[in-house]
């Protein structure tokens, strides 16, 4: 049985995979693993594929969901999504590191959904 945050944490891909796909995004993988790491979601916005980090926050105790994507985590990110692209012989492809924030409680998170676009750049090292 999944622990409370965890629950949280699914309810807010599902939130997000769900706002992606009703602005245009088609959405690929979901919670795609490999050695490096996992990411999210990853989805297309046209001809530019998209490694989504869904971040979400009931409160702002602890700082916004948008501000906590540490550069450990891009690195750790980065590394997976390249896995993913040179495992898909899509290396050369066009791509982007969006994060979706999701800041508000369980009752009305939709009103409180912020999609950054290239929130990040490539990072390894």
């Amino acid at each position: 049985m999944p622990h409370e945050r965890q629950q949280y944490g699914q309810f807010g891909e599902n939130l997000a995979a769900r706002h992606l796909a009703e602005n245009g995004y088609r959405i690929v993988e979901t919670n795609y693993k490999n050695r490096f790491g996992e990411i999210d979601l990853i989805a297309m916005d046209g001809e530019t594929i998209v490694f989504v980090e869904v971040k979400s926050r009931r409160s702002g105790t602890f700082g916004t969901a948008g501000a906590s994507v540490s550069k450990a985590k891009q690195r750790k990110i980065s590394m997976t999504a390249l896995g993913y692209l040179k495992s898909k012989n899509g290396i050369q492809q066009k791509a982007r590191f969006d994060v979706v924030a999701i800041n508000g409680s369980d009752a009305h998170p939709e009103g409180r959904i912020k999609v950054i676009k290239n929130a990040f750049a490539l990072a390894y090292g």
